[in-house]
């Protein structure tokens, strides 16, 4: 199925646990990069088990030996959401070569080949276990890599067996809607119990009924708007890939970076709605059994993914404009 209907299962699933959702999203866009790796890779993940879970950490903070085959791979890496579920993980390291830029890639490895260090122990997204991942020295053959370089060109080894229009997308624009999408769906399951409060709360101090407070009412309009501004963009941009890619075509690089611009939104503008909504509830709210309080810890959580900030890629795509201009992309 196309990606809509993916990122839709997963707002629907945040608007009761933010955390499920997002493991849904990390874990569930796995399958779709071990798609783009060679079918050998892809034979060893699923021969046996179609079903088996792959996590990752793609922090490029692994050390790596080129050897005969392959490469040794060592490091500690953090955020590996899912990952006690999971039978394999996908890790992050640079390549450096004496000459050029380094080379980044994705290193699969299986469960035997590393560690899982207790070290999640957050205000925020508490239930998707995101633990470090420690390696010491292990043999990661050629074939169970990919290239970002690969993902970035749309030129996998995956699409040689995978040849659907689904594979030629570019990678990146997969997996950063897979830690911005959740927070859509908090933001809905946060208004949702807002609403409820609201029709029945009356302030112990005024004596007002939050259903009749304009500020409450105006809040429960703006962030409904904004939910469906968001869920548009969203389908529309995948729509948009979709399109190019069953067409023959590629995406053009303002494309690119506008989409993954609107993507690092999400997480700041949805912490930012849920909490406008929680002075508005009084004093309760604060509580840690507020229906509210959870969807605000863990969309400000989701704040921290570095794909989920806007300034990096924002200054891309701005630079871009000012550069040519947008007429002239």
């Amino acid at each position: 199925m196309d990606p809509q209907v993916f990122f839709d299962v997963q707002m629907t699933l945040a608007e009761a646990c933010m955390s499920t959702a997002w493991v849904l999203g990390v874990l569930g866009c796995h399958p779709y990069q071990l798609a783009l790796f060679d079918d050998r890779a892809q034979k060893e993940i699923w021969g046996d088990n179609p079903d088996t879970l792959v996590s990752s950490s793609y922090q490029p903070v692994g050390k790596v030996e080129v050897v005969d085959g392959g490469f040794k791979l060592s490091g500690r890496w953090g955020f590996s959401s899912g990952c006690e579920y999971a039978d394999w993980v996908l890790l992050g390291a640079l390549i450096f070569a004496k000459e050029g830029p380094p080379e980044m890639r994705t290193f699969l490895l299986p469960r035997k080949d590393y560690k899982i260090v207790d070290h999640w122990h957050t205000f925020g997204l508490q239930a998707t276990g995101s633990q470090d991942i420690v390696v010491e020295g292990a043999f990661i053959p050629d074939y169970r890599t990919h290239k970002a370089v690969d993902g970035f060109l749309c030129q996998n080894p995956g699409q040689a067996v995978n040849t659907g229009p689904l594979y030629r997308l570019p990678w990146a624009q997969v997996f950063v809607r897979s830690v911005s999408t959740a927070c859509i769906g908090s933001v809905q399951g946060a208004l949702d119990a807002f609403v409820d409060i609201g029709k029945k709360r009356v302030s112990t101090n005024t004596g007002k009924a939050t259903k009749q407070d304009s500020n409450a009412i105006l809040a429960a309009a703006r962030t409904q708007s904004a939910v469906d501004e968001m869920k548009s963009v969203l389908y529309r941009n995948f729509d948009e890939m979709m399109a190019a890619m069953r067409a023959g075509g590629e995406l053009t690089m303002e494309q690119r970076v506008r989409y993954r611009y609107q993507s690092s939104q999400i997480a700041r503008r949805c912490a930012d709605l849920i909490d406008d909504l929680m002075p508005l509830l009084g004093g309760r709210a604060i509580y840690t059994d507020s229906p509210v309080i959870r969807y605000w810890l863990d969309a400000n959580a989701a704040r921290a993914h570095v794909a989920n900030d806007p300034n990096l890629i924002g200054a891309t795509l701005g630079g871009m404009y000012m550069e040519i201009g947008r007429a002239h992309v």
